[in-house]
């Protein structure tokens, strides 16, 4: 069993915000490896986070993101369950980030759900001509179609967007790192972007 350190601990804590006994005990459920124990903790925040996306969250704040040039801009309403939490500075950081990503990669809804049926029908309409077009064998086509159609939702839902400071993390995966670091169920509610001449 390798030894954990006190340093170990403090590194992990750093780069995830969680809990000292809960660091201590990802170290040791990983033998000291670092990117495991990060992803132990993650899972379990996940996990954590999940419990949670039932509470009530009536209040929150809306938060604004003017890109340098004065061209682009968006607003977010983020929402989580006390007015204690929605004060903090963590909780200001997420609502800023989540405005910046707003801001820089324009999606269309905030998740997948709110996509309209009839958007998503004539996406796989059109996804399911092109897999043809290319002579895809057509018992292939329905996974082809699934496959391009995660992609077109990791490209206009705010929560399936890879996070623009991290790629290997979603909007949504982001979401749930507050969640278990702030203790509160968090919802981005809406948003609208601004860009000047669109």
């Amino acid at each position: 069993m390798a030894e954990i350190t006190t340093q170990m601990i403090k590194e992990l804590r750093e780069k995830t915000g969680a809990g000292i006994v809960d660091c201590k005990k990802a170290l040791q459920e990983a033998e000291g490896n670092m990117e495991k124990a990060i992803e132990i903790l993650r899972k379990k925040g996940a996990a954590k986070a999940a419990k949670k996306a039932e509470r009530a969250t009536a209040e929150g704040i809306v938060v604004s993101y003017i890109h340098a040039g004065g061209k682009v801009g968006a607003l977010v309403e983020i929402n989580c369950e006390t007015d204690f939490v929605a004060r903090t500075e963590d909780f200001k950081t997420l609502g800023h980030e989540i405005a910046m990503q707003v801001a820089a990669m324009a999606p269309l809804y905030v998740s997948r759900e709110e996509v309209p049926v009839e958007v998503i029908e004539k996406e796989k309409e059109i996804l399911k001509e092109q897999a043809l077009a290319e002579g895809k064998p057509e018992h292939i086509v329905e996974k082809i179609v699934e496959g391009r159609l995660n992609k077109f939702y990791s490209e206009k839902c705010l929560l399936d967007q890879p996070w623009i400071k991290d790629d290997s993390k979603t909007i949504g995966d982001l979401v749930r790192d507050y969640i278990t670091k702030l203790g509160e169920n968090i919802k981005v509610k809406r948003f609208c972007r601004f860009e000047v001449g669109k």
